[in-house]
């Protein structure tokens, strides 16, 4: 018989089905069922050496580019170079590696959940063996505390209740029955008398014969999707390999420039040429581009973590930026996972109750003024009837400014909180009406009943039966209703009443929970005489109805601003939960997620009906996912980048795995998640907040515009190194070469990396997230960077660079016509002092470049000139190098540099503040014709935020 049938039979045919019985099976056959179907373990995937791992961090496009590099340096006789260049890609591995040296856990997390040893009926008698020896058709008990170790069909059932949160992400216990479901579409997970490995027993106890293990178990289905996933390459990985395909062919073409411009006008030999062209070619390669990214990734990094979130993946941070759908769970997400009250309900009156959260803070209201439960006997009866109708336990904080936490069902202890805000002291209403028998809530039925002493009478009864459940359910087993202190027979008018208030409450996606009672006179015909035999059938009807109580998981109280920032960033948020469609409907439409009168919302059996087709087309709509699989999830997140879009996924359980695997960034929640969920992510959220999402979203935008900005700058250094060789070459030796491959090293390896690392520490620009989400196929280097780099910066670069030069050698006394200090005297005295100007006029024009790059629009002055300490401290390193290197002998004969004097400096120190003013002015213009403040931002869009 197949497993999808065994919810629908009976305990006693379930035995048959599965070939066992209720003595459970022999140790024979259990043996036989261990070789046919194997161990009851999760199997682990193949896993990538961890040398292989570490060996990836050299062999990627940029490190192979500087790997080449170092080599044609030792073919240039340039070993010092070469060796540079070899170590800085060392470096950038080895801390690429350690920053992402947690290995993927996500298999052996699981294992953890796994009980070692259970409790199995085997030959008639109970014994203990390890969970992994389980086969189908064993026979096991579960006690309150136990997990779950295989998939299973209830067959006998003490108030049994199962912690689900693992498999569906809903953190409320869910009741486990042992009777035959006959009804139609329900999934797997909201079967009542299913129970899956990897869950806990939360209360009661029961008997399961065992249906599934391993593998073939839910659990084990979400391991295989978890190990299956292929490893994704993010955004930002696939934007570098492009940059080095970019500047390998760029280093490769102006090397072949130089080479026959050597060739030609120099008339230099074809090896030196030669020499001459590959020296070009690796001072054309920034060596400091790769180190500079990936210490700005680890500078985001952290400030990522003062803000909530700890991301395991450096390139992860990237791929944050160019987000543009995040799909979320609600529970502990979006709400605040606190069930709480928030409205009652009597015939008389409706109350609003004020107060979030399992902290007894705030108070019931109506009529514009406070009420207390002795104010109102109805009210009284209702909330004591709650409280008593209750199994939960609220726990004080351990510490001051601690939370309230709850043991049991959480809708239950909501109702304990609410009695407390009417100024009810739930320990004394036990006290005054101590209970005495429990009839537990059965899926059937939609209620329970507890029966209570009295010290003082109700409708002059003693004792007294508090029955709590579904309103349709109570309605329909109450005879009477209380109403303004006095008891009514109940009538279709107030049945009407009653069930027109549930369902507007409902219609709100809030839940709803019916209270009433019935005075037991021990002397009332069909009323047992002894407690032992009370049931359901004799003790739930001619009840008196009290009134509801309406409650909710409320949203936290910052997402609907996180969302609303979302909708000006362009990004898209999509709710997937595993909780009841109008529910989530409701929340989605409180936070601001659907503003639209009837958005989609498809149920977990909806989308298994749903083409591909059909779903993308949903999706490009406001849509709501209900009561989701981990397939599921998986196959929305699928078809969202099908569409072309970058997905973040948050999740806590184990059913989120799978998602978060594929995901372009997963979100795991740091307090609720499990190890399975945080193992699979990419990020971790330390308050599973999703306004922490929106707030690494910036970073992540940040992140890529700092990596524009210092790329810019990098990139820049590049037209003023070249453009002096040019001019050598061009004019056949006349004007000697003004800057030597030595100092253009000190450029890319020396001066730009500290100011470059202070760029990628810039925080966000303040219009950053007003933005639209950056396509991921757009790349680094474009055309506008280029522009702005080789043609605007690299110019103002070069153009500085041979004014020093020239500068220099006018000072010894050269002049137009003249012949050049230098030419054929590369230690001329005057022609060394030329080209020491000309290295430091570099420097001291990316002083003024730095400071421009630091904005895209925004003038500099609007975040403060010297507000970036990193920037600052880049720059005082920058100044001292030079200095340093033309000071100290040792360096002046390998720097080809010399002292400079007073004049000199004068010179130089004009020349920031010239490429500033250059640059803002420039900004201006652009801003003036965009509409655009100094700030950056739209001026409209300021307007309307005023």
């Amino acid at each position: 018989m197949q497993v999808a049938q065994i919810p629908r039979l009976t305990s006693d045919k379930v035995f048959s089905a599965l070939g066992t019985s209720a003595a459970g099976l022999s140790a024979q056959e259990a043996e036989a069922r261990q070789r046919r179907y194997g161990k009851n373990v999760i199997q682990s995937g193949k896993k990538k050496s961890r040398v292989l791992v570490f060996l990836s961090n050299f062999t990627h496009m940029m490190a192979i580019l500087l790997w080449v590099a170092g080599v044609i340096a030792f073919a240039a006789g340039m070993p010092e170079l070469g060796v540079a260049v070899w170590l800085v890609n060392v470096i950038n591995g080895c801390f690429s590696y350690w920053q992402e040296s947690k290995a993927d856990k996500a298999t052996e997390a699981l294992k953890k959940m796994l009980p070692s040893y259970v409790n199995v009926i085997r030959d008639g008698q109970e014994q203990k063996v390890l969970a992994e020896d389980l086969v189908p058709g064993d026979v096991l008990t579960l006690e309150e505390g136990d997990k779950v170790p295989a998939d299973g069909r209830v067959v006998r059932s003490s108030d049994l209740q199962v912690d689900q949160s693992t498999l569906t992400g809903e953190s409320n216990p869910v009741r486990k029955t042992a009777d035959a479901v006959l009804e139609e579409n329900l999934t797997n997970a909201e079967m009542p008398n299913l129970v899956f490995e990897g869950t806990s027993v939360s209360e009661g106890n029961g008997r399961v014969v065992v249906t599934q293990t391993g593998m073939a178990t839910e659990f084990g289905k979400i391991a295989s999707l978890t190990q299956n996933m292929e490893q994704k390459e993010s955004p930002l990985q696939r934007q570098l390999d492009h940059l080095t395909k970019q500047i390998t062919a760029f280093a490769l073409c102006m090397g072949v420039a130089f080479f026959l411009l050597d060739v030609l006008f120099v008339h230099n030999g074809l090896a030196a040429s030669f020499i001459f062209a590959l020296g070009m070619v690796v001072a054309f390669i920034p060596e400091g581009l790769l180190p500079t990214v990936t210490l700005s990734l680890a500078m985001a990094v952290q400030r990522m973590s003062k803000r909530n979130a700890l991301v395991k993946s450096l390139s992860s941070v990237e791929a944050l930026g160019s987000t543009s759908v995040i799909c979320t769970d609600k529970t502990g997400t979006l709400t605040q996972n606190e069930m709480t009250v928030n409205h009652l309900w009597t015939p008389a009156r409706e109350y609003e109750v004020t107060g979030v959260g399992y902290a007894p803070k705030g108070e019931v209201r109506a009529e514009g003024k406070s009420f207390s439960a002795t104010d109102d006997e109805e009210l009284e009866l209702l909330l004591e009837g709650g409280a008593l109708c209750s199994n939960a336990r609220l726990l004080p904080p351990e510490e001051d400014g601690g939370r309230y936490t709850v043991l049991g069902d959480p809708t239950e202890a909501c109702l304990l909180v609410s009695a407390q805000k009417a100024g009810l002291d739930p320990k004394d209403v036990e006290r005054r009406m101590p209970r005495v028998r429990e009839l537990p809530f059965e899926s059937r039925r939609k209620r329970m009943s507890t029966i209570h002493q009295l010290e003082e009478p109700i409708d002059g009864a003693t004792r007294v039966a508090f029955t709590k459940g579904a309103p349709n359910e109570v309605v329909r087993l109450s005879t009477k209703v209380r109403v303004n202190g006095e008891v009514v027979p109940m009538t279709d008018s107030l049945r009407s009443t009653i069930m027109n208030a549930n369902d507007s409450y409902a219609a709100d996606g809030l839940r709803v929970l019916a209270v009433a009672y019935r005075p037991i006179h021990r002397d009332e015909p069909g009323v047992p005489a002894s407690m032992s035999q009370y049931t359901p059938d004799a003790i739930e009807k001619d009840l008196t109805f009290v009134g509801l109580e309406v409650m909710q998981d409320p949203p936290r109280p910052e997402v609907a601003a996180a969302v609303a920032e979302c909708r000006r960033a362009g990004i898209r948020v999509i709710m997937i939960t595993g909780d009841y469609g109008l529910t989530a409907v409701s929340i989605a439409r409180k936070i601001g997620i659907v503003k639209g009168a009837h958005p989609k919302v498809f149920s977990g059996l909806e989308l298994e009906k749903t083409s591909d087709e059909e779903l993308r087309r949903a999706l490009k709509g406001e849509v709501v996912f209900a009561r989701m699989a981990p397939e599921q999830k998986l196959r929305v997140v699928e078809n969202l980048q099908a569409m072309g879009e970058v997905v973040a996924v948050t999740g806590d359980g184990v059913n989120d795995s799978p998602a978060l695997k594929k995901a372009d960034i997963g979100v795991a929640m740091g307090v609720t998640g499990t190890d399975v969920a945080k193992e699979a992510a990419d990020m971790i959220l330390t308050d599973d907040n999703f306004a922490s999402i929106v707030h690494a979203v910036e970073e992540g935008r940040a992140v890529y515009a700092n990596i524009r900005k210092f790329m810019l700058y990098i990139l820049n250094s590049n037209v003023p190194e070249a453009v002096p060789s040019a001019v050598y070459l061009l004019s056949g030796g006349a004007v000697p070469l003004p800057l030597t491959t030595m100092q253009i090293l000190t450029i890319d390896l020396g001066t730009d990396m500290l100011p470059a690392l202070g760029l990628g520490s810039e925080p966000p620009e303040k219009d950053v997230m007003n933005r639209p989400p950056r396509d991921p196929h757009e790349h680094l280097l474009n055309k506008e960077v280029m522009r702005k780099a080789f043609l605007w910066y690299g110019l103002l670069g070069a153009a500085a660079s041979l004014a020093a030069f020239v500068f220099a050698q006018a000072q010894a006394g050269w002049h137009m016509g003249a012949v050049m200090f230098g030419v054929g005297k590369d230690l001329d005295p005057t022609y060394v002092r030329a080209t020491t100007m000309a290295l430091a006029a570099i420097v001291f024009t990316q002083i003024g470049e730095v400071m421009n790059c630091r904005t895209e629009l925004a003038s500099v002055f609007s975040v403060g000139l010297f507000s970036n300490r990193q920037v600052n401290k880049g720059i005082l390193f920058e100044v001292a190098l030079i200095v340093f290197l033309t000071v100290f002998p040792p360096f002046q004969g390998v720097f080809h540099t010399c002292p400079l004097g007073l004049a000199d400096y004068g010179f130089l120190v004009l020349l920031p503040p010239i490429v500033l003013a250059l640059e803002e002015g420039r900004k201006a213009i652009v801003r003036r014709h965009l509409g655009i403040d100094r700030n950056g931002v739209r001026i409209e869009q300021e307007n309307v935020e005023r």
